[in-house]
């Protein structure tokens, strides 16, 4: 018979990761608490959330949840595993864990999901590789402006020669009819 405890945290699991557009299961081993605060609060500046729970629950919760991970689960949570949930964009988290783990030489990526999909560890360490969404959209409305800027540039420049050739003819005339005036003086 489960602990009420372990119920509780079971459900707070499974509410977790149905909020989750992406989890990603690493190791945790060699991590120590100062290193785990650290990488705690770097995941929560981009939008995410570092869980521990015991192997058992999370398999529970995982499972609950239709979560698969591939044929190697038993390899994947063994030992301490410590959990990477993200809320609003699915890749900023991964990739503070994998630029902390750069850094660090720990936490081990082990697998992860994406939209529900599995992961492998090679997979996860991709996605840390592509840009944020924010830097996603900044690349896109750069892209779009371009064109647009350089055609407000295209057609101010036929403004600006329309107003060089008025003027040149303006000074044009006024440098040649005060040449008439001198002749009409004589």
């Amino acid at each position: 018979m489960p602990s009420q405890k372990n119920i509780q945290q079971v459900k707070l699991l499974i509410e977790k990761i149905s909020k989750a557009k992406s989890i990603v299961l690493a190791n945790c081993s060699g991590l120590n608490v100062n290193l785990q605060q650290l990488l705690r609060r770097k995941v929560k500046e981009a939008g995410g959330e570092l869980i521990v729970a015991k192997n058992s629950l999370l398999n529970i919760s995982l499972k609950q949840e239709k979560l698969d991970l591939p044929h190697d689960f038993k390899e994947i949570l063994q030992g301490p595993t410590i959990t990477l949930l993200s809320y609003q964009d699915e890749i900023a988290p991964i990739k503070a864990l994998a630029e902390f783990a750069k850094n660090n030489g720990l936490p081990e990526i082990k697998a992860g999901f994406l939209n529900k999909d599995a992961l492998t560890k090679e997979q996860v360490e991709a996605l840390a590789k592509l840009p944020t969404k924010i830097e996603l959209l900044a690349l896109t409305v750069g892209t779009i402006k371009a064109p647009l800027t350089g055609f407000v540039n295209v057609l101010s420049g036929n403004l600006r020669n329309l107003v060089f050739a008025l003027k040149a003819i303006s000074a044009k005339g006024r440098s040649s009819s005060g040449r008439q005036t001198k002749k009409g003086g004589e």
